[in-house]
């Protein structure tokens, strides 16, 4: 879940007014009340430690494919059924869509990195489905195009990208996958030339390439018999040689003892070292080592998992630079003799500060230090040896946003980095190494006057006493006297950090009068692995009390109003929003869990959700897990005859990361259970998977289709249409 990147509508654009006494007389026409389709149920159920839990929707757990007619299929096509109806029949439903398109229309483009003679970076025109990789040698070079996927199916479904370049930079590795599946189809394309060899590695997932010579270390399974839900074990760490079948790809690392470990390989840019990272999820990490200039050597362990996180950024001949979170929850850089890696033999190169370290590259032999100030960039340039240079000076510094880039060549004179807010796309900047000053290089222009709106960053005081930031956009002068439509959005796991960056969809809202929120809830990564900590195991109920505690907050400082706030999250985000609708059904007005983890007793048996126990527990393991993953659980926690809020869960039959199953049953129960008026519907996306590599067609249904409905479940009845000036 790491976290591991239409049509133009001209003259219109969409604003949300004050109604006039006409208007508010008006009545306006809308959707009905909802029939819901049967969902049957069976009777099955699980025994955890003497605790018999009912599961009477678990067939909806069974796989099934666009053209399948099995039950399922039949189940999801009925429902999408009732919520495609119910979505049409929202008066300004088309117009959201429209004014979406037209904000998405405008060129974009990604910073620029060098690899050897050529600069790679994605453009898009503004509506195409997928970006497109272009390249060319020098800055100045003739542009050709690299990598373009909306060629590689007609409704842009398939996405390309970088696995990873040789060290000699003549080649470089490519993952290709289909409907937004996790699993990846690897090839292999000869740069200067610009065109694919015949290499094809099939049933990679969440793998690099790690060069050596002629060919590549790279992670794979075994080909599955159930391609999206089926548990994805017993990954294997081959060695790949160029022009050779994969058949013949040679075992470097297995460990079927541990069949539920994550292993993934890298190699030093001299080729001097091989590592091995194994990890038994998404937390914790242990690291072997290899001296490949030594053809008697074997694997030793480096760093012993898996209470520490460990990334190798470079080597310096023998010595290795690491960035690590061993005895340091904030990070620190360290360098290290794998011959003796004793934590007493460690030198310090960057010590820990009291602001996260959250990123660390390379390029033009300097080493440039990402950290996260009250979730707030701050960018550090150092020497190699870790002396300090200086703190690079940000566009808009101090209000926060999203910056990335620092990365090149160890001969690099400049480097690009880009910088994104709430309220503003990405501008990429061209930054002078040795002088310490950067220019603007590529301005993006969009048809959204930015200068409207304000953000802001607040903290409020959690249910334990905790303080959590929280930041609020929102059009300036608005009258805080409780009416506005609100829209707040969690995460809240895996050491995530949310930080202010822009989107088509959040525009739209502002447009509309919302008061847009993200609260940095425990959980993330936005100060460091105590706060992360704080919200795993026993203690996640902190994540759902610092998100509920957010909405109280802007309830009680007249944002907003609990009949004008609507909740969102995806992923582990859909956990949270599915966890407080049903602690706090009172406290929202619409609820948008987003392929959420619905089923916390159950997550582990489906693709890689096993990976996730080091985050959540499992309730296989013990009694203690059961009763507190029992206690939050999303689908155990719906209760007969209550009035939930206005809730349209979105997931997608395709996704193989939080298998649909988890929404399926959810939506299930919640519409058995509903006792108000509000809709319960759920959204399948077909052809689609867990977010990644998703068409910008199919973005911008889905988000027209949210925002829609959330404005008209909080009240939104009437639009109004001008012309531009």
């Amino acid at each position: 879940m790491r976290p591991i990147l239409i049509l133009a509508i001209a003259g219109v654009s969409l604003v949300a007014c004050k109604q006039t006494a006409k208007e508010e007389m008006e009545e306006v026409k809308g959707p009905g009340p909802v029939t819901y389709p049967v969902s049957a149920t069976a009777d099955s159920s699980s025994d955890f430690f003497g605790t018999k839990v009912a599961d009477p929707y678990r067939w909806l757990e069974e796989e099934a494919s666009a053209d399948s007619t099995t039950p399922v299929r039949a189940w999801v096509n009925a429902q999408n059924d009732v919520t495609f109806d119910y979505l049409a029949d929202i008066p300004y439903r088309e117009q959201i869509k429209s004014r979406m398109t037209e904000l998405a229309d405008y060129p974009k483009m990604s910073t620029p990195v060098r690899s050897g003679e050529y600069y790679f970076y994605q453009k898009n025109d503004g509506l195409q489905n997928q970006s497109v990789t272009y390249y060319r040698k020098g800055l100045n070079g003739p542009e050709k195009v690299f990598i373009d996927p909306n060629k590689l199916s007609s409704d842009g479904t398939v996405t390309q990208s970088f696995a990873g370049f040789s060290n000699d930079r003549r080649y470089v590795a490519i993952n290709e996958s289909a409907a937004g599946s996790d699993w990846a189809t690897m090839y292999v394309k000869d740069v200067a030339a610009n065109n694919m060899l015949n290499d094809k590695l099939e049933w990679t997932k969440f793998s690099g390439a790690a060069w050596q010579g002629d060919g590549f270390y790279y992670s794979a399974y075994d080909k599955p018999s159930k391609t999206y839900t089926g548990s994805s074990e017993n990954m294997k760490i081959f060695f790949h040689k160029l022009g050779t079948q994969q058949s013949e790809d040679k075992l470097i690392y297995t460990d079927p003892k541990h069949p539920k470990y994550y292993f993934s390989a890298q190699t030093t840019e001299d080729e001097r070292y091989l590592f091995i990272y194994v990890s038994p999820g998404t937390s914790g990490t242990e690291i072997l080592w290899k001296d490949l200039r030594d053809p008697k050597s074997t694997f030793k362990t480096l760093f012993k998992g898996f209470d520490s996180e460990y990334s190798i950024l470079d080597n310096d001949g023998d010595e290795i630079l690491v960035m690590t979170n061993y005895m340091s929850p904030n990070y620190r850089v360290v360098r290290v003799d794998p011959k003796n890696p004793s934590p007493d033999a460690w030198s310090e190169i960057i010590a820990e500060q009291k602001e996260l370290l959250s990123n660390v590259s390379l390029a033009g032999g300097k080493l440039f230090a990402s950290y996260l100030r009250d979730v707030k960039p701050v960018i550090i340039q150092f020497k190699r040896d870790g002396t300090p240079e200086r703190q690079i000076s940000l566009p808009n510094d101090g209000i926060g946003g999203t910056v990335t880039g620092f990365n090149g060549e160890k001969d690099d004179k400049f480097v690009f980095f880009s910088f994104s807010t709430f309220l503003s796309p990405s501008d990429i900047y061209k930054y002078d190494i040795e002088k310490g000053f950067f220019e603007l290089y590529k301005k993006a222009d969009i048809k959204f006057n930015s200068s409207d709106y304000e953000m802001k960053q607040v903290f409020y005081t959690s249910t334990d006493g905790t303080k959590v930031p929280m930041f609020i956009v929102h059009k300036k002068g608005l009258k805080l006297d409780g009416s506005n439509p609100c829209l707040l959005y969690g995460y809240g796991g895996f050491n995530i950090s949310i930080t202010p960056g822009f989107s088509i969809s959040r525009a739209t809202l502002l447009e509309q009068g919302f008061v847009y929120a993200v609260a940095n809830i425990r959980g993330g990564g936005e100060y460091g692995e105590e706060w992360h900590k704080a919200a795993m195991f026993e203690k996640k109920q902190n994540v759902f009390d610092d998100f509920i505690a957010a909405a109280e907050y802007l309830i009680d400082n007249k944002y907003t109003s609990n009949k004008k706030l609507a909740i969102q999250g995806r992923s582990n985000g859909g956990l949270l929003v599915g966890a407080c609708m049903t602690q706090r059904p009172d406290l929202f007005a619409v609820a948008l869990p987003g392929v959420g983890v619905m089923d916390m007793l159950r997550y582990h048996k489906f693709t890689v959700g096993w990976g996730w126990a080091v985050e959540y527990g499992c309730a296989d393991s013990s009694k203690e897990a059961f009763d507190y993953l029992y206690k939050y659980s999303p689908l155990h926690n719906i209760k007969p005859g209550t009035k939930y809020p206005a809730t349209l869960v979105t997931t997608a039959d395709h996704d193989d990361r939080v298998v649909p199953a988890h929404s399926f049953k959810f939506a299930a129960a919640l519409q058995a259970a509903q006792a108000g008026d509000a809709p319960c519907l759920i959204r399948i996306d077909t052809n689609a998977g867990h977010g990644a590599g998703k068409p910008l067609a199919k973005q911008i249904e889905e988000d027209a289709d949210w925002i829609s409905f959330t404005m008209w479940n909080t009240g939104i009845k009437h639009m109004t249409i001008r012309d531009k000036p």
